[in-house]
């Protein structure tokens, strides 16, 4: 079956009674969307602060490939496996986006026998935080140009605005657009552009927000732009608009509650890409989750030279969040793709191109373990064409690393294939949790913040830019040095090139440009080609979905 197949024959509980019964949670403190979703109130999670928390496990991957690796099924099956063998856990999970559900990535509600559900739900507008986190992101920029409009009083230079628009859908005809048109009633022509919403610094605010009155603040020091100096920055809070926008954000800062197939509960919250931005689901499902749980298992997205990266430096950072270990997720056809064999040839055993994709593996393993200072266990994603040989040679070479590497099943079996993975990971958890590092120092520059992770994450020789850009950060030396920095990179390589397989060394590191996002508190550097408002492939997954005359969905993956 499909994985929607395999969601809609699930059996559901009532959220409110699951949420009860599994954490303890009275009726009260939650707001029902339907019979299986809901939000948390945010006074019962304040009366959660004098609880101990409980052992964070970060869920990352290889650099991803067509062949697939199964970051989120795994997160999932981890969870559930957890739960059968007496470990209290819950799972922190990112919303899907809309774009790539109607693109090529599909939805991110897991697979198989490993999903969060309702799955339909999730991959579509689910609670509508994704709607509430754009409408406030276009209020602001409706704001700005009707500021110019009525005489600009501020003195904003319409040539230095920052602030683009956003929609959740991948349009790459809304990269670069000219607004204004139409005669003086329609206000002053210029150049404007859409990000997508998962881009969006509102996003990266609300995933880092502590609670609403932080949200507020954080969303009062957007820079929107800055005088004709070029130097004076003009705030969201200088145009009176981080309340509005705040208002509209009042449900979407309430952690959602759902389920998975096997009725364990889930947060499911924020969602930032990892390539584009930082990754990871907010601050407040996550330690309100360690609050109610043993074990909480959480994602970042892609690679773990991206979503993990910026898991520890920018979300453990600001959050002060202490994870106890890493699940890195390989797959045999992955590694082979990394190894140089085409996807059609995937299914066919081949050792020499294991062998040679394997590098891959090892440097994220090296840099969890050096870098991140972290303890680390491959899960193996067990697909039925992997032979007995190749996993074996996988599992050897892991142990080289002295690294454990347990056969997964949980997309074929649910929690049950993945027992054995949780049982490492239990005791790795409770009897040899690791303390983490982040790769730079606050007291860096911010370019030489960019060097570090390009050397020492990425296996760069160097970083290039021209003196624009560089001037440019040695600006926001002064005030904003002590920021972290988020590279906005390919996630199919190490390097900036997509094709880059393996584990490419040597390389240059371009960036093209840079964004203060001042109110999520980091710095935003654009290396290579990267998007920050992606396109739909030749197939868009779109063409697959559909809806029966009784309200059925297929297509959806």
């Amino acid at each position: 079956m499909s994985d929607i197949e395999i969601a809609q024959q699930a059996r559901l509980l009532p959220i409110m009674d699951l949420v009860e019964e599994k954490l303890g949670i009275a009726r009260q403190h939650l707001d029902p969307y339907g019979h299986h979703k809901a939000k948390l109130s945010l006074d019962y999670i304040q009366s959660l602060s004098g609880q101990p928390d409980g052992k964070l496990i970060l869920v990352t991957a290889i650099s991803p490939t067509p062949a697939g690796e199964g970051k989120t099924t795994t997160t999932v099956g981890l969870g559930d496996a957890l739960n059968r063998i007496g470990k209290k856990t819950v799972i922190c999970l990112r919303e899907p986006s809309l774009g790539p559900c109607f693109g090529v990535k599909g939805g991110a509600a897991g697979g198989g026998h490993a999903q969060v559900v309702p799955m339909e739900d999730i991959n579509l507008h689910f609670t509508g935080d994704f709607h509430a986190i754009g409408v406030a992101h276009n209020l602001l920029a409706a704001l700005i140009d009707n500021h110019i409009h009525h005489g600009n009083a501020l003195g904003l230079d319409p040539r230095r605005i920052q602030w683009k628009r956003v929609v959740d859908m991948n349009d790459r005809a809304l990269r670069k657009i000219t607004i204004g048109l139409g005669g003086i009633a329609n206000g002053y022509v210029r150049e404007d552009g859409y990000d997508i919403v998962v881009a969006s610094e509102v996003m990266a605010i609300l995933c880092l927000a502590t609670d609403l009155q932080d949200l507020k603040t954080r969303l009062g020091r957007i820079i929107v732009g800055y005088k004709s100096d070029g130097l004076t920055p003009i705030y969201a809070a200088d145009l009176k608009a981080h309340g509005a926008m705040a208002a509209l954000l009042k449900d979407a800062i309430k952690p959602n509650l759902v389920q998975t197939l096997e009725n364990n509960v889930a947060f499911i919250h924020g969602g930032p890409f990892a390539n584009i931005a930082h990754g990871c689901n907010t601050v407040t499902a996550t330690k309100t989750a360690l609050k109610l749980a043993d074990f909480v298992v959480t994602e970042a997205g892609f690679g773990a030279d991206l979503g993990a990266e910026k898991f520890i430096d920018i979300k453990c950072r600001i959050a002060g969040l202490q994870p106890a270990m890493v699940v890195l997720v390989a797959t045999v056809r992955a590694l082979k793709f990394h190894g140089g064999v085409a996807k059609t040839e995937l299914n066919q055993e081949n050792l020499a191109a294991l062998q040679q994709g394997f590098a891959n593996l090892e440097k994220h393993v090296h840099n969890i373990q050096q870098h991140f200072g972290l303890p680390c266990v491959v899960s193996i994603n067990h697909f039925t064409f992997d032979t007995d040989a190749e996993i074996a040679l996988l599992q050897q070479k892991c142990a080289a690393l002295g690294v454990p590497a347990l056969v997964a099943k949980h997309w074929a079996e649910g929690g049950a294939g993945a027992e054995a993975l949780a049982r490492v990971v239990a005791e790795t958890c409770e009897t040899k949790p690791g303390r983490h590092r982040f790769v730079y120092g606050n007291d860096l520059s911010l370019w030489q913040k960019i060097e570090t992770i390009a050397q020492k994450i990425y296996g760069a020789a160097g970083v290039d830019a021209d003196a624009r850009i560089k001037a440019q950060l040695d600006a926001w030396n002064n005030d904003y040095g002590h920021y972290p920095v988020c590279v906005a990179k390919t996630q199919m390589s190490f390097s900036t090139d997509p094709n880059a397989k393996g584990a490419p060394s040597g390389h240059r590191v371009t960036i093209r440009e840079v964004r203060l996002a001042n109110g999520a508190g980091f710095i935003v550097a654009i290396a290579g080609d990267i998007m920050t408002m992606p396109g739909l492939p030749k197939t868009p997954a779109a063409e697959h979905i559909d809806i029966d005359e009784n309200g059925r969905i297929s297509g959806l993956f």
